[in-house]
């Protein structure tokens, strides 16, 4: 099975969120930062449903994984 390259366009797209690039830098401010001691699924601004998608990817080192990671790094930092 070929795994796919996923961009942030495309987890935000996927997490329900507003895909575009003003609106992803919008909610990384917003939320930014994140406490080091928080991982990202367990964020209070998730719904179950998002959350419980990025615990599953990252848990299965999924094709979403690299980018879930990206975003992570970028909460983190603002």
């Amino acid at each position: 099975m070929e795994s796919q390259t996923h961009t942030m366009t495309n987890l935000f797209a996927q997490l329900g969120l507003p895909d575009d690039t003003a609106s992803i830098d919008a909610f990384i401010t917003a939320h930014a930062p994140l406490p080091h001691d928080k991982r990202l699924a367990d964020a209070d601004f998730w719904t179950p449903a998002q959350a419980a998608f990025l615990r599953a990817e990252l848990a299965e080192d999924a094709d979403w994984s690299a980018v879930v990671d990206s975003l992570d790094a970028r909460l983190r930092h603002g």
